[in-house]
């Protein structure tokens, strides 16, 4: 049928490659093992603006600049901008590139929105409606936790498989002319609940949805584990590690050390005292756009799987006695 292999998976025909990335930054970020990967650390949470969430738009303002720059293209140039966040409305994303007068589309998926972004992107342009797209996702440690936890003022506190939500944002320039690694398989996740009503796990409540996204992609695909680098989830972190990898091995998929997570990958938690280790849409926004991206253009690997993941919880819905039910989406991404 198509482009479609299977139920949940779509190959890329077209040449599409990602000819930019760029990752934003906030002060935690930049004191852990990735902070040489990525193109600007602050030093202030507030970013220079007078509230938690004007900052989150100022991180996504600058890093999808900064990428169609990086580009050697024009904001005219873009046919599209696919973005979004956690905020309710996806408001750091509308309010923080609404001056680049791009066509928009906002889209939320929680922390899975960067692989839902570059997945949309890439089906786009495959079908012919876009040359060149702007996509990616962010989030703020502080205005995260206040809409979907406990205002930091009340100092609670965080259990061992609680995750810390990254401060940033990250994007990409896909484009069907340049240099870079390309798009290749699309697997599109489908909506996984595994019961946990935890706000503070959201590992186990996520762990289900990325088995699910990773078995359809490789039986559909059929690749064998070993065909990747890296497979990186989005931000299951420690707890959810090892939770998906007892997934995994029912479903006859065992990994020999290319299994990892951005959230794992992102902070050193005994260090930086993050517990399970980071989430937020932009954990695996800017992993991969300020570390993987780097490491694919200098050929240090040749491809990865990229599976970010999110909670799609609802401060009220839950707040009504409601599980979470999570997604992820997995991309193909190689050199």
């Amino acid at each position: 049928m198509g482009k479609r292999i299977g139920r949940h998976t779509v190959k890329i025909d077209k040449p599409l490659y990602i000819v930019s990335a760029s990752s934003f930054v906030g002060k935690k970020e930049g004191e852990g093992p990735l902070k040489d990967y990525f193109d600007y650390v602050s030093d202030d949470v507030m970013f220079g603006e007078k509230s938690w969430e004007k900052a989150e738009s100022k991180f996504f303002k600058s890093a999808f600049s900064s990428a169609i720059e990086k580009s050697g293209k024009k904001p005219d140039d873009m046919n599209y901008m696919l973005a979004g966040d956690l905020l309710n409305q996806c408001g750091g994303s509308t309010y923080g590139l609404r001056d680049l007068k791009i066509p928009f589309l906002g889209i939320y998926g929680a922390c899975s929105t960067f692989g839902e972004a570059v997945s949309l992107g890439s089906m786009l342009i495959d079908g012919g409606f876009a040359e060149n797209i702007v996509c990616g996702a962010g989030s703020h440690f502080c205005s995260a936790e206040k809409q979907f936890r406990f205002p930091l003022e009340l100092g609670t506190q965080r259990p061992p498989t609680s995750t810390w939500t990254v401060t940033g944002a990250g994007a990409v320039v896909l484009s069907t002319s340049g240099f870079g690694p390309k798009v290749t398989y699309v697997t599109t996740g489908k909506i996984v609940d595994m019961g946990v009503k935890d706000a503070a796990n959201m590992g186990a409540a996520m762990a289900g949805a990325a088995c699910d996204a990773i078995a359809a992609h490789f039986k559909e695909t059929g690749r064998t584990t070993d065909y990747y680098d890296v497979v990186a989830t989005g931000d299951l972190g420690t707890t959810g590690k090892a939770i998906i990898k007892k997934y995994l091995a029912e479903e006859n998929l065992m990994f020999d050390g290319n299994l990892t997570d951005c959230g794992i990958e992102i902070f050193d938690s005994e260090k930086q005292d993050t517990h399970s280790g980071g989430s937020g849409c932009a954990c695996s926004a800017v992993t991969f756009s300020g570390y993987y991206y780097k490491l694919l253009m200098e050929k240090k690997i040749k491809n990865i799987l990229l599976i970010p993941t999110g909670a799609l919880m609802n401060t009220t819905v839950s707040q009504q006695g409601e599980s979470i039910p999570s997604i992820a989406h997995a991309v193909a991404i190689e050199m």
